[in-house]
Protein backbone atom coordinates (compact mmCIF):
# COMPACT_ATOMS: atom_id res chain seq x y z
CA UNK A 1 0.00 0.00 0.00
CA UNK A 2 1.38 3.31 -1.39
CA UNK A 3 1.64 6.22 1.32
CA UNK A 4 -1.03 8.09 -0.66
CA UNK A 5 -3.58 5.42 -0.66
CA UNK A 6 -3.36 5.68 3.45
CA UNK A 7 -5.56 8.87 3.45
CA UNK A 8 -8.14 7.41 1.50
CA UNK A 9 -7.89 5.02 4.69
CA UNK A 10 -8.31 8.09 6.99
CA UNK A 11 -4.94 8.28 8.09
CA UNK A 12 -2.86 11.60 7.60
CA UNK A 13 0.27 9.80 8.17
CA UNK A 14 2.36 7.00 9.04
CA UNK A 15 3.62 6.96 12.78
CA UNK A 16 7.35 6.28 11.62
CA UNK A 17 8.63 7.69 8.23
CA UNK A 18 9.79 4.11 7.10
CA UNK A 19 6.83 1.68 6.70
CA UNK A 20 7.91 -1.27 8.46
CA UNK A 21 5.19 -3.63 7.25
CA UNK A 22 7.86 -5.84 5.12
CA UNK A 23 10.73 -5.50 7.74
CA UNK A 24 9.21 -6.83 11.09
CA UNK A 25 5.32 -6.27 11.17
CA UNK A 26 5.01 -8.30 14.10
CA UNK A 27 6.58 -5.52 16.37
CA UNK A 28 4.42 -2.59 15.04
CA UNK A 29 2.01 -0.31 16.40
CA UNK A 30 1.20 1.42 13.41
CA UNK A 31 -2.49 0.96 12.99
CA UNK A 32 -2.54 0.87 9.26
CA UNK A 33 0.35 -2.18 9.10
CA UNK A 34 -1.79 -3.96 11.61
CA UNK A 35 -5.06 -3.76 9.95
CA UNK A 36 -3.56 -5.10 6.44
CA UNK A 37 -1.72 -7.52 8.32
CA UNK A 38 -4.47 -9.16 10.45
CA UNK A 39 -5.92 -9.70 6.83
CA UNK A 40 -2.79 -11.05 5.43
CA UNK A 41 -1.74 -12.91 8.27
CA UNK A 42 -4.79 -14.16 11.15
CA UNK A 43 -2.36 -14.18 13.79
CA UNK A 44 -2.04 -10.83 13.89
CA UNK A 45 -5.07 -9.49 15.59
CA UNK A 46 -5.60 -5.71 16.43
CA UNK A 47 -8.16 -6.59 19.37
CA UNK A 48 -7.37 -8.46 22.71
CA UNK A 49 -8.76 -10.76 25.04
CA UNK A 50 -10.34 -9.18 27.81
CA UNK A 51 -8.73 -9.45 31.28
CA UNK A 52 -9.28 -11.90 34.13
CA UNK A 53 -10.06 -10.25 37.24
CA UNK A 54 -6.29 -11.93 38.48
CA UNK A 55 -4.66 -10.04 35.52
CA UNK A 56 -6.82 -6.65 36.86
CA UNK A 57 -5.68 -7.29 40.50
CA UNK A 58 -1.67 -7.69 39.24
CA UNK A 59 -2.22 -5.00 37.32
CA UNK A 60 -3.64 -2.64 40.14
CA UNK A 61 -1.35 -3.87 42.31
CA UNK A 62 1.60 -2.94 40.45
CA UNK A 63 0.41 0.35 40.01
CA UNK A 64 -0.13 0.74 43.86
CA UNK A 65 3.29 -0.58 44.44
CA UNK A 66 4.77 1.93 41.91
CA UNK A 67 2.43 4.92 43.54
CA UNK A 68 3.76 3.75 46.99
CA UNK A 69 7.85 3.95 45.84
CA UNK A 70 6.82 7.61 44.60
CA UNK A 71 5.13 8.62 47.62
CA UNK A 72 8.18 7.49 49.40
CA UNK A 73 10.61 8.85 47.48
CA UNK A 74 8.64 11.82 47.77
CA UNK A 75 8.32 12.05 50.94
CA UNK A 76 12.22 11.42 52.02
CA UNK A 77 12.48 14.49 50.07
CA UNK A 78 9.94 16.10 52.02
CA UNK A 79 11.55 15.22 55.18
CA UNK A 80 15.17 16.50 53.97
CA UNK A 81 13.79 19.91 53.27
CA UNK A 82 12.08 20.06 57.01
CA UNK A 83 15.41 19.41 58.56
CA UNK A 84 17.15 21.65 56.31
CA UNK A 85 14.62 24.67 56.39
CA UNK A 86 13.92 23.85 60.55
CA UNK A 87 17.99 24.23 60.64
CA UNK A 88 17.77 27.64 58.66
CA UNK A 89 14.97 28.89 61.25
CA UNK A 90 17.00 27.97 64.09
CA UNK A 91 19.73 30.00 62.44
CA UNK A 92 17.47 32.86 61.66
CA UNK A 93 16.05 32.77 65.25
CA UNK A 94 19.69 33.22 66.83
CA UNK A 95 20.48 36.32 64.23
CA UNK A 96 17.77 38.16 65.33
CA UNK A 97 18.26 37.63 69.10
CA UNK A 98 21.75 38.68 68.63
CA UNK A 99 20.40 41.68 66.20
CA UNK A 100 17.83 42.49 69.14
CA UNK A 101 20.93 42.70 72.09
CA UNK A 102 23.14 44.64 69.51
CA UNK A 103 19.95 47.31 69.34
CA UNK A 104 19.38 47.29 73.38
CA UNK A 105 22.52 47.89 73.58
CA UNK A 106 22.90 50.64 71.30
CA UNK A 107 19.68 52.11 72.95
CA UNK A 108 21.29 51.93 76.31
CA UNK A 109 24.32 53.98 75.41
CA UNK A 110 22.15 56.65 73.78
CA UNK A 111 21.84 59.82 76.20
CA UNK A 112 18.45 59.83 77.78
CA UNK A 113 16.23 62.43 76.13
CA UNK A 114 14.51 65.26 78.04
CA UNK A 115 10.68 64.30 78.94
CA UNK A 116 9.96 68.06 79.19
CA UNK A 117 8.79 69.43 76.69
CA UNK A 118 10.37 73.17 75.64
CA UNK A 119 6.85 75.83 76.30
Amino acid sequence: MAPADLGLLGFDSLLLPVELRRVNHTASTNICILCCASAINPTITTEMAEPTPTIELVERVERLLLRYDELRRTNELLSLQVTALTSERDSLKSRLSAARARVDALLERLPEADTKTPS
